[in-house]
C-alpha cells in the first residue's frame, strides 16, 4: 500500500511538471519537461549509474559509520556519567556549527576522495542517532530497572535487557531520519570538491547548460535517498515489530 501511495504521488508530481511547462512556456534551459528529462537519462545512462554508484557507497558508508559512532556514544553515556558530561558538549556542538560550513575544512583534511563525503554523512547523521537512542534507553521502564537493582543484575546486564530494547522504538525513528539526511551529506561533499558522485555530475551539467542531464541526475539521487529510506523502514519495522502490532490493536494511532 505503502509503494502504490508512492508511486501515485510520484505520478502526480510529474503531471503538475509537465503541465507548468506546458502552461507557462518556461525555457527548458530553466525548467526542462519530464520527457527531456527521461531521454537525458536515458542517453547518459553509462555516466549516471557510474556516478549514482559511487554516490551510493559514500552514502551507506556514512551511514553506516555514523550508527556506529552514534550508538557506541549513546551508550557511553549511559553507562558512566564521567563520559556523559565529556560527550554530551560534542553532540551540541555538532549541530551548533553547521556541517556545510565545515565541508571545506573536511576536504582540506581528508582530501578530494570519497573519505571526506563519507565523514560530512557521519557529521549529519551523528546527532539524531546518538540523541534517539540515548533518550530511548533513559526511557526505560524504572520498575523493571528496580527489579533488576533487586535482584543484582550487572549494569551491562541491565543495558543489554532492559535498555536497548526499550530504546529500540526511538533508534528506529532516528535512524529513520538519518537515512534520509545521509544522502545531503554526500552530496554536500561532492559540491564543494570531487571528481565523482552525482553531485559532481549535477555541476559540470549545470556549467554545460545541459539542465535535462542535470534534472537526470537530481531524480536518480532522490530515487537513491527514497529507496534507502525505505530500506531502512521495512528493515526496522521488522525488528520492532511490537511497535507495528500495537499501532494495529489501537485504532486511534
Amino acid at each position: 500500500m505503502n509503494l502504490m501511495r508512492l508511486l501515485a504521488v510520484a505520478a502526480g508530481l510529474v503531471v503538475l511538471w509537465q503541465g507548468v511547462v506546458l502552461v507557462t512556456g518556461v525555457p527548458h534551459f530553466i525548467l526542462p519537461g519530464p520527457l527531456q528529462v527521461i531521454r537525458a537519462a536515458l542517453a547518459h545512462q553509462g555516466p549516471l549509474a557510474h556516478h549514482a554508484g559511487i554516490t551510493l557507497v559514500e552514502i551507506v558508508s556514512g551511514l553506516f559509520l555514523g550508527t556506529l559512532v552514534g550508538v557506541s556514544s549513546a551508550l557511553s553515556m549511559i553507562a558512566s556519567r564521567s563520559l556523559k558530561r565529556w560527550l554530551l558538549p560534542i553532540l551540541v556542538v555538532s549541530q551548533a556549527i553547521p556541517v556545510f560550513a565545515l565541508a571545506p575544512l573536511l576536504i582540506l583534511w581528508f582530501g578530494y576522495g570519497m573519505l571526506s563525503k563519507v565523514a560530512m554523512a557521519v557529521l549529519i547523521i551523528y546527532f539524531p542517532i546518538t540523541a534517539s537512542f540515548y533518550d530511548g534507553m533513559r526511557q526505560a521502564d524504572p520498575e523493571w530497572l528496580e527489579l533488576a537493582k533487586v535482584m543484582d543484575a550487572k549494569p551491562m546486564a541491565v543495558v543489554r535487557h532492559i535498555r536497548i530494547p526499550a530504546a529500540l522504538p526511538a533508534f528506529a525513528s532516528g535512524l529513520r531520519v538519518a537515512a534520509a539526511t545521509a544522502p545531503i551529506g554526500a552530496v554536500v561533499g561532492e559540491w564543494v570538491g570531487s571528481s565523482e558522485g552525482l553531485g559532481f555530475y549535477m555541476l559540470h551539467a549545470n556549467a554545460r547548460m545541459q539542465i535535462d542531464a542535470m534534472f537526470a541526475a537530481l531524480t536518480v539521487l532522490a530515487v537513491l535517498a527514497l529507496s534507502l529510506y525505505f530500506l531502512v523502514d521495512y528493515a526496522m519495522n521488522r525488528i520492532v515489530f511490537w511497535q507495528k502490532e500495537e499501532r494495529k490493536e489501537d485504532p486511534k494511532t
